[in-house]
């Protein structure tokens, strides 16, 4: 197992203060949201009671931060200790990622001060899917930032608490596994919910294994988009051998996924919306056409030993799984008449806001904590 090190470098690049600007902008809405309320910045109505910040920051964006838990069923699950280098900046990706999604939560709740009652067992709703979302991914934020931590420990040398609590990581590791199945499935359950307001293009009673593997496959797609591009940016070398293994793997998911997602379409004999020509269908097709791409491209094994080939499928994986979330919650939503929701100014600002501060976590802490493998050669 390669010993991990801190990439160094300089962290308040170019790069670094334009996403300090994103972020600075971003805070000032949040202001004015606190202040003013929610509704001095978002378009969200009794019809839309959710919007972008849930359609994607936790939605899609728990989906895109699924790189740890994919990593945790291949190494720890099957047993595929090969893979071990990938799993800490997976991880990483994975912790901020779910805490911002946290963070977007947060600011979305219109009693945000109450929101501890999450935890308190005399307000448990045990019935409802919601709060068992919220409940997993609440304590999975928990649990990815214990699993993060002897990266810190590492840093500053602190051999008795990391000894400690590499005896018990374990339990940590397994709740890792067991929290994201439970509420990446649940995400679908919630919009199954919706019944008849749902398009029957997306409705269908697998909305929950549609929603799992989905997660999975676009945690693959995340650890393949996020080595290629640290490798680029930080002249590394790329990690090609170890990420067509991985990719191996991503056409059978996507296999299974669109037989169940076709069997659907044609046992309820809705081929005629497919082609419909409507706003709603042209989104159908254009998300399974980013599906199909990865598809054909990695189910041929010689294609998966192409660097530009494997990071084209993973791009396009992701955008395909991004669309069948965000149009599933949004696109395909139809309260009834009469309401309608586009997402205002702010809202968008806020949301490239919570990436923006994403991304400078990630550079902060690959430069100066243990997470990469440290290179054998120069």
């Amino acid at each position: 197992m390669s010993e991990a090190t801190p990439l160094g470098g300089k962290v308040l690049s170019k790069s670094f203060f334009v996403l300090l600007a994103i972020a600075a902008i971003a805070s000032i809405f949040l202001i004015m949201r606190f202040i003013f309320g929610i509704g001095s910045v978002t378009n969200m109505n009794d019809g839309y009671p959710w919007g972008i910040w849930i359609a994607y920051d936790v939605v899609v964006g728990t989906a895109l931060a699924c790189g740890g838990y994919s990593m945790a069923l291949l190494v720890y699950v099957a047993n595929k200790g090969e893979y071990h280098p990938l799993v800490r900046p997976a991880l990483l990706a994975s912790m901020l990622g779910y805490t911002m999604a946290g963070v977007s939560v947060f600011i979305d709740l219109g009693r945000y001060w109450q929101m501890y009652n999450i935890f308190l067992p005399k307000f448990a709703n045990i019935h409802s899917v919601m709060f068992e979302v919220a409940l997993c991914i609440g304590l999975y934020v928990v649990v990815l930032w214990i699993e993060f931590a002897p990266a810190f420990l590492e840093k500053f040398r602190t051999e008795k608490m990391l000894k400690k609590l590499n005896r018990v990581i374990f339990v940590f590791i397994a709740l890792g596994v067991l929290l994201p199945t439970m509420h990446q499935s649940s995400l679908g359950t919630m919009i199954l919910m919706a019944g008849h307001k749902l398009s029957p293009l997306w409705w269908t009673s697998f909305l929950p294994l549609l929603f799992l593997i989905s997660a999975i496959t676009m945690g693959y797609a995340m650890v393949i988009f996020e080595s290629t591009l640290s490798s680029i940016g930080f002249k590394r070398p790329l990690e090609t051998d170890v990420l067509s293994k991985i990719s191996g793997i991503i056409p059978w998911l996507i296999g299974l996924y669109m037989v169940i997602r076709f069997e659907h379409i044609n046992h309820g004999g809705y081929w005629n919306l497919v082609f419909a020509g409507s706003f709603k269908s042209i989104l159908f097709l254009l998300e399974n056409a980013f599906y199909l791409i990865p598809f054909l491209i990695l189910v041929n094994p010689h294609n998966r030993k192409k660097p530009r080939l494997l990071f084209i499928a993973a791009m396009s994986l992701l955008l395909g799984g991004a669309f069948y979330r965000f149009n599933a919650y949004l696109v395909a939503f139809d309260p009834g008449t009469g309401w309608q929701y586009f997402p205002s100014v702010s809202e968008i600002l806020i949301t490239f806001g919570i990436v923006a501060v994403e991304i400078m976590g990630y550079l902060l802490i690959v430069k100066k904590l243990p997470v990469f493998p440290k290179l054998e050669h120069a």
